[in-house]
């Protein structure tokens, strides 16, 4: 099996993170299937601390955020890299207002992929 791939962590130091058993825990499912989904794309991790962890942000009480892998995937698919895409998705935007995961995290997940396709343009 391979590796998870951990994104540079370009977070700030006071955005709050989950250990991955932590989010198996929360979500009800193995760790091994956290991994896989880190690997397929649909949760970014970093290494803080030499810790494998996930934005908190990324999380409901038991779920992944509805639309995250969508926009993990148009950023991809346009370029960005794990560390950009991070820094996009907890750059406070005036005209959302807020971040684009908190946008994400409300329901204007529909105003957020739409500017992430126009990123790659």
């Amino acid at each position: 099996m391979s590796a998870v791939p951990a994104a540079p962590d370009v977070l700030a130091p006071d955005v709050e993170v989950v250990p991955l058993p932590d989010v198996a825990e929360r979500l009800g499912v193995p760790v091994t299937r956290i991994h896989q989904l880190i690997r397929d794309g649909h949760l970014l991790a970093v290494r803080r601390e030499g810790v494998l962890v996930v934005p908190s942000s990324f999380l409901t009480d038991t779920a992944i955020v509805k639309g995250l892998g969508g926009t993990i995937t148009l950023l991809r698919d346009n370029g960005y890299t794990e560390d950009e895409i991070l820094r996009w998705l907890f750059t406070a935007d005036d005209t959302l207002p807020g971040t684009p995961i908190d946008a994400l995290r409300g329901d204007r997940g529909r105003e957020v992929k739409r500017r992430a396709q126009a990123m790659g343009f």
